[in-house]
């Protein structure tokens, strides 16, 4: 039985290598049709993607997002997509899920962002890092496993959804609410090479402070919305040597974080300013009560301008993302991928946690166990990702069509 499951790997492996070129020209469609978020308009990626692999004789099922509900959420259009290969009767279902959406590509490219551009076996665009590369991985690791044309049960299907960047609830959270995919077992797209089990939650508050204008050259006519947000700043910044002191139990998540990321107000520069946003993100570690942390939070906020004369307040969330914790049946998934690892990477690559946050936690928190893992290098930073020229190793590319391929061999192989 071992035997002939090693034969069929290596043919896996073999038939990947023979449509390795197909598989890097399919990335660089992925990579040519922009899918800036903001604005978010997507729905034309999803076309492209369901028009792709037509060809392959696979429908693509489009779920797109309301309308006013996408609008509402601060993009423009929305339409996640299903492919479902359903196999013999007896197996799991398997989801591979990654996302189309990006930030923006910014300034100082060396390389055309949307270029899709070869040089010195690296693929560069903007995702091709995080995570359009694992359309391709995930595309060719179920065409190669069809191909081979061995026994399998149970079903496989391809989540490309177009909501990570803005959280994730129009994307795997739409599919999921809308129940219209309950798989067993999900992989994830990864940022680098080792498995991510675990990640952080994440909340974000916009703060409005709100004071009164009033000329510069008499000030107290007025009040200092900016200097009750300096007392905030200062509560917030002040808190950062405790959140240092709390430690998470997870490799490769250490403390909680918090930090101000976008300031806007005043009118002019000669007129106190009467209203100040701020837009703050704390990052909590998976052992923290997401619910706790908001009420501290809130209450960190409001006692720094209590009792300013005329300073009111306005808080509101713009995110709560749960944490990614490792479910019963995790462990399938993680041994799986690194025995599979093993083979074709030549070493057993870490399962640990990752401080960034993901999409992937909405599958967990249907108690579906969920693992990522995709095609990536062995640091974030290496590849340049969310930065100018973002850029993906062609031989990770390679190997991690391998490494899921072989697992899902391992999930479906009557």
């Amino acid at each position: 039985m071992k035997e002939r499951e090693m034969n069929t790997k290596e043919q896996l492996a073999q038939w990947i290598d023979a449509h390795f070129d197909e598989e890097v020209g399919v990335l660089q469609q992925l990579l040519r049709v922009p899918t800036d978020t903001p604005p978010g308009n997507n729905a034309p990626h999803a076309d492209m993607v369901a028009d792709l692999v037509k060809t392959y004789g696979w429908t693509a099922e489009k779920h797109a997002v309301p309308e006013q509900t996408v609008r509402d959420y601060g993009m423009e259009t929305i339409t996640n997509l299903i492919v479902r290969r359903p196999y013999a009767a007896g197996g799991p279902t398997v989801a591979l899920n990654a996302h189309g959406d990006v930030v923006p590509p910014g300034d100082n490219w060396t390389y055309p962002p949307y270029g899709g551009v070869v040089a010195d076996g690296y693929i560069y665009g903007r995702a091709a890092a995080v995570s359009k590369c694992d359309f391709a991985t995930y595309i060719f690791a179920t065409r190669a496993l069809e191909a081979l044309g061995v026994p399998l049960k149970g079903a496989l299907e391809l989540h490309f959804t177009y909501d990570e960047e803005f959280g994730g609830l129009l994307g795997p959270g739409w599919l999921l609410e809308q129940k219209l995919t309950r798989p067993d077992y999900v992989i994830a797209a990864g940022f680098s090479y080792n498995i991510v089990t675990a990640h952080n939650a994440c909340l974000q508050l916009e703060i409005s402070v709100h004071g009164k204008s009033g000329h510069g050259a008499m000030p107290e006519t007025g009040h200092d919305a900016l200097q009750a947000a300096t007392r905030i700043l200062n509560a917030i910044y002040g808190q950062l040597p405790e959140l240092k002191k709390i430690k998470s139990n997870i490799a490769g998540i250490d403390s909680p974080t918090m930090l101000v990321g976008r300031i806007d107000g005043g009118t002019n520069t000669n007129v106190v300013p009467g209203k100040v946003v701020l837009k703050m993100d704390r990052r909590m570690i998976p052992e923290e009560d997401p619910v706790e942390v908001e009420a501290q939070v809130r209450a960190l906020i409001e006692h720094a301008v209590q009792g300013v004369p005329g300073i009111t307040l306005e808080i509101r969330r713009l995110l709560l993302s749960h944490a990614l914790r490792e479910r019963p049946g995790t462990e399938k998934l993680v041994a799986s991928l690194q025995q599979n690892a093993q083979t074709f990477i030549g070493e057993t690559i870490p399962a640990q946690g990752t401080p960034l946050y993901a999409d992937a936690r909405l599958y967990g928190e249907h108690g579906i166990p969920a693992v990522l893992y995709g095609a990536g290098p062995r640091t974030v930073p290496e590849s340049n990702a969310k930065k100018a020229d973002e850029r993906l190793n062609l031989e990770d590319l390679r190997k991690a069509t391998k490494v899921v391929a072989c697992t899902l061999v391992d999930f479906l192989g009557a």
